[in-house]
């Protein structure tokens, strides 16, 4: 199910099971082989990451250098950096970042 080895923190994917399905989200955390946390910055928030299984996501060819450098230099990154990887990133690719409420 997904694209490529193994995921990498800051890179881009897109969810393909459970209530978030077919939209994307970045890597913030490797715990495992198997499982991964993610983030993005709206529905899901650094401070309340998502545990995923790498099964459950496509993996994009594509790492957020900034998501990269501002957890090495702080361990955080922010929300609003997160929902612009996800929005400049993914929404070329065709993915629905969020849905829209009533």
């Amino acid at each position: 199910m997904n694209t490529g080895s193994s995921p990498q923190i800051g890179q881009i994917v897109r969810i393909l099971k459970g209530k978030d399905a077919g939209e994307a989200a970045v890597v913030i955390a490797v715990v495992d082989s198997r499982f991964v946390y993610i983030a993005d910055g709206g529905k899901r928030k650094f401070d309340a990451p998502k545990k995923k299984n790498i099964q459950h996501l496509e993996l994009i060819p594509f790492i957020s250098s900034e998501i990269v450098n501002s957890l090495e230099e702080t361990g955080r990154v922010t929300n609003g950096k997160l929902r612009y990887a996800v929005l400049k990133y993914a929404t070329p690719a065709g993915i629905s970042a969020y849905e829209k409420g009533d």
